[in-house]
């Protein structure tokens, strides 16, 4: 205290607030000179001189801060409180702080203002770092959102249950939904029918689970058409529960049709490497087409047009078919003629796609094989290409692929796709073909090794030849029959050991040896094989092979006998008009090839009216690692089956019924006794 003040206060022991956490001073007068200060006060805000006044006791800071409430609280008396209100202090009071700070009039003695504080600078310094916090997540939220409004084409929000509550509005203008049609599980309105029901239950299960979901669905716009959208939706926690839901909506068509397309290339390139025969890559490539790019296929294989003459109609063979789950398909084999002037011919001698699109079940006429308008007929479809297959600078085949009325027309990309296919292809294919064309060849020259059966009044005859088609090389695999100089019936199969060149000219020779052999020595089976295994010593010394030589005799009218030999060959089988079959396997002699002077044997089996014997070559019966007996009890059971056919059937169904390798020839002939 100074002076008067110091004298007219001393009764207040002021001193009694020294050791109070809470700042304590008073001022005194009009000029607020300092009367006391405790050490709180001290410490927060500064030491300043007793009886100095305010203005000259403080910095300019809080001086220009606070002076005024000094002076309206000591002349109005009303009390002044401050929240947080920072001071400057002088430098040797330390850092700023922040009071929570009570002024109010003191009226003892001489009046003054008397000022409570409590240090709030840790409170407010918490306060601030934690508003720092927010402020910088939401600096760190807004930058995100920025981010994913350029990633993405569309965002949304949806509650814990996966109901759609927000939107970025790009949904609706995209597909033209309105919000109320869009909101909660609206957005499933115009998801592609084939994708609704997966999406939904995908989602559902992701919301159950509360773990991120991921998924690609088909949109439509607001054209109607439909395209690819990859969806993302995250969970937002809030102490250990799902809150909402963030989610983005991005196009991604034209990535999903690059997809599509590798996908689709890599698949046709992986079939047809595992192909040999043409039909089968064809057929092949057709699975692939079907269905994901059409919804039906037919393939028609082309003759050399090079070679036609002029004006003859064009014959192709369909060789494959395809068609979606559903939907009838066309017969795999078939053949179909066009006029040279037809439309087909047209779109062939051009060499490019042909792609066409027409009202539901009404395709053109001129244009397609007969069996494919009927199948686009029935099936109600709306589009069509017809593709040129060129491999090898040659057309070689067609391909006919077709959509249904229930998907989109084929379009300009979907033919760029197909003609990708099959030129991604061409080395498999240029194979195949190099293949296919060397087997029709060996096949006519096999073909030209083999006569015709003679006709016959009370026998009847047929013969079969099935080349391998594993294998594009001539077989050694042959048949013969003709009628000897005594009315005798000569019938004759074979095989060389060995699918090539060589093995045809063996069998070539061996054929002709036969027939001159058995023509000029009206002598038993066994006898002609004898001296057939003598001349192939000299003739080829190298060579061996399987034989049955019989000649079908008649001792009186009307009666008729089998005179047979069997040299290293299947057994012949004789099946009577009942069903009843058995093997004639009484004689058997040695393999034509072996050493000189082997004895050779034959054996006479009656032939009853409607009985039927079949000869055949190995290739008919054999498999590998089954037992031959099993083999030949199956060929049994099943001629045995078919034997109330007529002759020409009965062959053509036992190739049908016995199961093949497929790699190797069949040759067989079969006789029947009129009943």
């Amino acid at each position: 205290m100074h002076d008067g003040d110091s004298r007219a206060m001393e009764w207040l022991a002021l001193e009694a607030f020294d050791p109070t956490p809470v700042a304590v001073a008073l001022t005194a007068g009009p000029g607020h000179r300092v009367a006391y200060t405790n050490r709180a006060f001290r410490a927060f805000v500064g030491d300043p001189e007793l009886g100095r006044p305010l203005a000259e006791a403080f910095s300019d800071r809080t001086r220009h801060d606070y002076a005024g409430l000094f002076d309206h609280v000591l002349a109005t008396g009303e009390p002044v409180s401050l929240v947080e209100a920072p001071v400057r202090a002088a430098p040797a009071a330390g850092p700023d702080r922040f009071l929570s700070v009570s002024l109010s009039r003191f009226t003892h003695g001489r009046p003054g203002v008397l000022v409570i504080a409590v240090d709030v600078t840790e409170q407010v310094a918490a306060a601030r770092r934690a508003d720092r916090a927010t402020k910088e997540q939401e600096r760190i939220r807004r930058r995100y959102e920025s981010l994913v409004w350029l990633g993405a084409s569309i965002v949304w929000v949806a509650d814990p249950q996966g109901q759609v509550t927000e939107s970025s509005g790009v949904w609706e203008r995209l597909t033209g939904q309105s919000w109320e049609e869009y909101r909660g599980d609206g957005w499933s309105d115009v998801l592609h029918p084939d994708d609704r029901a997966a999406a939904l239950r995908s989602w559902t299960e992701a919301c159950a689970e509360g773990r991120p979901w991921h998924y690609t669905y088909r949109v439509r716009g607001r054209d109607g058409e439909y395209r690819h959208y990859d969806v993302q939706a995250a969970p937002v926690f809030e102490d250990g529960e799902v809150v909402e839901w963030v989610g983005t909506c991005t196009d991604v068509e034209e990535q999903w049709r690059e997809r599509e397309r590798r996908d689709l290339l890599d698949r046709a390139a992986a079939a047809a490497v595992e192909q040999a025969e043409l039909a089968e890559v064809f057929g092949a490539l057709a699975d692939v087409l079907v269905p994901t790019l059409a919804d039906g296929c037919g393939v028609y294989l082309l003759p050399d047009l090079v070679d036609r003459p002029a004006g003859a109609p064009i014959v192709v063979r369909r060789i494959a078919t395809a068609a979606r789950p559903g939907t009838r398909r066309q017969p795999p084999t078939g053949e179909e003629r066009f006029a040279p002037d037809s439309g087909f011919a047209r779109a062939i001698k051009r060499r490019r796609p042909l792609h066409l699109t027409f009202p539901p079940g009404r395709p053109p006429e001129d244009l397609l094989p007969r069996s494919t308008v009927a199948f686009l007929t029935e099936a109600e479809a709306t589009s069509i290409v017809l593709m040129p297959v060129i491999v090898d600078g040659t057309v070689a085949a067609a391909v006919t692929a077709a959509r249904l009325a229930d998907r989109d027309p084929l379009g300009p990309d979907d033919v760029a796709l197909m003609r990708q296919i099959f030129n991604h292809t061409h080395d498999a294919l240029s194979n195949a073909v190099q293949f296919h064309r060397t087997q029709q060849v060996a096949l006519a020259l096999q073909h030209s090794l083999l006569a015709d059966p003679p006709r016959l009044d009370d026998l009847e005859l047929a013969a079969r030849y099935l080349a391998s088609p594993a294998a594009a090389e001539v077989g050694g695999d042959w048949y013969d029959s003709f009628v000897l100089s005594d009315g005798a019936t000569a019938l004759a199969i074979g095989d060389v050991v060995g699918h090539d060149l060589a093995a045809a000219v063996e069998m070539s020779r061996l054929r002709n040896m036969l027939r001159v052999l058995t023509a000029d020595r009206l002598t038993p089976p066994c006898e002609i094989l004898r001296r057939l295994n003598i001349a192939m010593e000299t003739v080829d010394p190298d060579a061996t092979a399987t034989c049955v030589l019989a000649r079908v005799e008649q001792p009186e009218p009307g009666r008729y006998r089998l005179n047979y030999a069997v040299a290293g060959h299947p057994p012949p089988l004789l099946i009577a008009p009942g069903g009843g079959a058995r093997f004639l396997d009484e004689v058997a002699d040695p393999l034509l090839g072996s050493p000189l002077d082997q004895p050779y044997r034959s054996a006479i089996e009656p032939l009853p009216h409607g009985s039927t014997l079949l000869l055949y070559t190995d290739g008919l019966v054999e498999h590998p690692g089954e037992d031959l007996d099993a083999s030949l009890e199956r060929l049994r059971r099943h001629a045995s089956a078919l034997v109330s056919r007529p002759l020409e059937d009965f062959c053509d169904a036992l190739l049908d019924d016995m199961p093949s390798t497929g790699t190797d020839d069949i040759a067989m002939i079969a006789l029947r006794v009129s009943p």
